[in-house]
């Protein structure tokens, strides 16, 4: 009975969390396109935030949270602290000051995700198992914000903002009510390096979790032309149902995060993970063949296994990270690994896929056939190189002395 508790208790707060970024995460560039007329690049810039968020705070707040404070309770105040941010977005009108504060929201938001992650493992007494159940209410969350602000037709307005604001603060206090985990107390002296969290990083000294690591940035730089570019590429193909389309990755999303323990018991970490590298190759190889043929039913027939990669290689990532990481640095261990795929990797790849686009485009016509040609030739290097280094290991955690 207290486990089935516990595990409603992680997904609401999965479901609160996503809901948040889904509110408006998505439509934001429609509102400042539409509304506030910001240009193209302003509006690339205010995306880009979020990159750069991961890679300036996760781990950092890892490191708070493993030393001086209760997760739920750093989850709780980043959120509140998110919701006042969220709202004064709503009262901005000039790209001046929006940036700042949207960065500063991000900066609060990006940790959240990996705290998320950490209080999940600590909480449940088999994650392999239990996890992506527990994640996959996220994509609810995620799902359903969507629907709403469709529903009602806000993608234009600021409302969407004023939404996450206020499940935000929502977020913030039911965090309050998440199990409390002591933080573990360190005799040492407390120097520069523990306070900026590269603590974590010592994990590094072990080859397949740094081999883990690159990789796992590497891999997100031919994912961002599918986050940066895919839909403009299905409307430029005739596809007029483009935002229903793509909605067939986040339903193939929850199918194999429910199912995910099943495969995962034959797959273990390296075959997950391989699994969801190969489906990429797969995707963007019939996203060149729909182009080159014209012919939408290479494009359909792919689109379902964004939400098969993005199951197999985060959740694989994330619960690799946990099992290897010594208790004192858990939270600082999903944090790095956040701040190398959604912070470094995505980074890079936003700039990489803008230029490969930009290189292959002329006068408003694309040459998609060549576009997606790029990333399917990156991850097939990324996949070799991932099978030939990487190697699994059966130990608890890693000595970081």
């Amino acid at each position: 009975m207290a486990n089935s508790k516990r595990k409603i208790q992680l997904s609401l707060m999965m479901f609160l969390q996503f809901f948040i970024q889904g509110s408006w995460y998505v439509t934001m560039g429609t509102y400042l396109g539409q509304t506030l007329n910001f240009s193209g690049v302003q509006i690339g810039l205010a995306y880009g935030t979020a990159a750069i968020a991961a890679i300036i705070s996760p781990v950092l707040v890892g490191m708070i949270a493993d030393r001086f404070f209760s997760p739920n309770r750093v989850l709780a105040f980043l959120n509140i602290i998110g919701a006042i941010l969220l709202f004064w977005l709503t009262r901005i009108d000039n790209f001046t000051l929006f940036f700042p504060v949207l960065l500063a929201y991000t900066i609060c938001f990006m940790p959240t995700m990996s705290l998320c992650n950490s209080i999940s493992f600590e909480n449940l007494k088999d994650p392999s198992k239990e996890f992506s159940r527990i994640r996959l209410f996220g994509s609810f969350g995620w799902i359903g914000a969507g629907l709403l602000i469709s529903a009602f037709k806000l993608e234009a307005f600021s409302t969407p903002f004023l939404i996450a604001s206020s499940v935000s603060l929502l977020s913030g206090i039911y965090a309050l009510t998440l199990p409390y985990k002591e933080p573990v107390r360190i005799i040492e002296k407390v120097n520069i390096g523990h306070i900026l969290g590269f603590d974590a990083f010592k994990l590094t000294k072990d080859k397949s979790f740094l081999t883990l690591l690159i990789f796992s940035a590497l891999i997100c730089i031919p994912l961002s032309f599918y986050d940066s570019f895919t839909n403009l590429f299905i409307v430029d193909e005739g596809i007029s149902n483009a935002a229903a389309a793509m909605s067939l990755g986040q339903i193939a999303e929850v199918i194999f995060l429910f199912t995910f323990p099943f495969f995962f018991k034959v797959l273990k970490y390296k075959g997950s993970i391989v699994a969801a590298i190969v489906a990429w190759i797969l995707m963007y190889g019939f996203f060149a063949l729909g182009a080159q043929t014209g012919s939408s039913g290479f494009i359909y027939s792919v689109l379902p296994l964004h939400g098969f990669c993005f199951t197999f290689f985060f959740v694989a990532g994330q619960l690799y990270v946990d099992e290897k990481s010594p208790s004192t640095l858990r939270n600082s261990a999903q944090g790095l690994i956040t701040f190398a795929t959604y912070g470094v990797g995505k980074y890079i790849g936003t700039f990489v896929a803008g230029n490969v686009v930009d290189n292959f485009s002329s006068d408003g016509s694309y040459n998609w056939v060549s576009v997606w040609t790029v990333p399917f030739i990156m991850a097939i290097i990324f996949l070799i190189g991932f099978v030939l280094l990487f190697k699994e290991r059966e130990k608890k955690y890693y000595q970081i002395t």
